[in-house]
């Protein structure tokens, strides 16, 4: 195991700061160049003299830098002029309540499509506001599949239709983006946000927390069409909703500036890679790399999710006992290879391969995986 370490670890050295391979789903693994232009820009931004931490969010050059991003950002999603990008908090859990605060009135219901643990969460939170029907549920499966487009049937009623496009926890991706036949679709894209494209203007919402694929924790971005903004209530609490908001430049409250600026950071990060077209061949790269590995295990290593919607972006699957899970995972960190055990609800292993995470470290697993097989196989 010694030569292992070695040959891992020493690849993400930088400086005289030892790295390690993160897996972890989020908070997760952020552009190497990223944190070392923050490092750089942390005592001053812009020879202003302080840090983006500690200036006002009403001062001019912060103006520059909120801009700045939401511009990069609109660039990358190709989101057109009739789309407000905004920058909240509470994660994407609390637009699971935002959401049907905003847009559920009491003589509608609300159509989920539920995937997994993210899509349920949803749902039972749009429930304790108003009508919310569940119209697609994959839990029976164990959440391994994601329904055919033509599976789908919706309420006559529905304000809104909800779904998640990769759920993070189980491992499960659509390949397709959802036709509600007119009636708006909500997107929790959280965690496959700048992937691979999407058609903005197929939605009337998508939302993500940034700390998968955007930036770190305590952003959360919402991508929304002009015309919903026309449909929220009157009397919401102010920071609740989604016009004052947008009226206010995302400025209602005092914003995360730190993570609004690092974000700004990472999307200059994804134009320098050549866009989010670019970075979906090397998505799919990566992940075929694991993938093949899994299947040809034999069965040691047993993917969760079917075939036709294995996430590119969380690789689950597990071995032939919780025991060997656990000696996986604590031989795997040994070795500089962390965060792959699964979540707590479901257990197993979870890769999480976002974005920023190097096709070395997919390799590294796959070499650790192939060892720790043959000695315990």
């Amino acid at each position: 195991m010694l030569t292992l370490v070695l040959r891992i670890v020493p690849a993400m050295e930088t400086a005289k700061v030892k790295r390690i391979y993160n897996f972890s789903s989020g908070p997760a693994v952020m552009p190497l160049p990223v944190l070392e232009r923050a490092r750089e820009e942390m005592l001053s931004i812009g020879g202003t003299g302080m840090s983006v931490m500690e200036m006002s969010h009403r001062s001019k050059f912060f103006g520059y830098v909120i801009e700045g991003t939401e511009r990069r950002l609109r660039e990358l999603l190709r989101a057109p002029n009739n789309y407000r990008i905004l920058f909240l908090q509470g994660g994407a859990a609390l637009q699971f309540s935002m959401i049907p605060m905003n847009f559920l009135p009491p003589d509608r219901s609300a159509d989920f499509v539920v995937t997994g643990a993210w899509g349920v969460k949803a749902a039972s939170e749009a429930a304790k506001i108003g009508k919310a029907n569940v119209i697609y549920s994959s839990e029976k499966d164990g959440f391994r599949t994601v329904p055919e487009q033509s599976e789908l049937a919706f309420s006559s009623d529905a304000a809104y239709v909800h779904y998640t496009s990769n759920e993070t926890i189980d491992g499960v991706e659509f390949k397709y983006e959802l036709d509600a036949g007119g009636i708006p679709v909500v997107c929790d894209a959280s965690s496959n946000i700048l992937s691979k494209p999407f058609d903005i203007e197929k939605y009337a919402i998508v939302y993500a927390g940034a700390q998968k694929n955007i930036g770190p924790s305590g952003v959360t971005i919402v991508i929304i069409r002009e015309d919903m903004l026309d449909l929220v209530p009157a009397n919401q609490p102010a920071l609740l909703d989604y016009r004052n908001i947008a009226n206010n430049h995302s400025l209602a409250n005092t914003p995360n500036t730190w993570g609004i600026y690092t974000i700004g950071l990472v999307c200059e990060w994804l134009e320098a890679q050549g866009g989010v077209g670019s970075i979906e061949k090397r998505n799919l790269e990566k992940a075929a790399i694991l993938y093949k590995f899994i299947d040809g295990s034999d069965g040691y290593y047993r993917g969760h999710a079917a075939n036709s919607c294995r996430s590119l972006m969380n690789v689950t699957f597990r071995l032939p006992s919780e025991d060997l899970e656990e000696k996986f995972c604590d031989e795997a960190e040994a070795i500089g290879l962390d965060g792959l055990r699964g979540h707590r609800s479901v257990g197993g292993i979870r890769a999480s391969i976002y974005n920023a995470f190097p096709r070395e470290g997919v390799e590294a697993l796959v070499e650790f995986m192939n060892d720790f097989a043959s000695r315990n196989g």
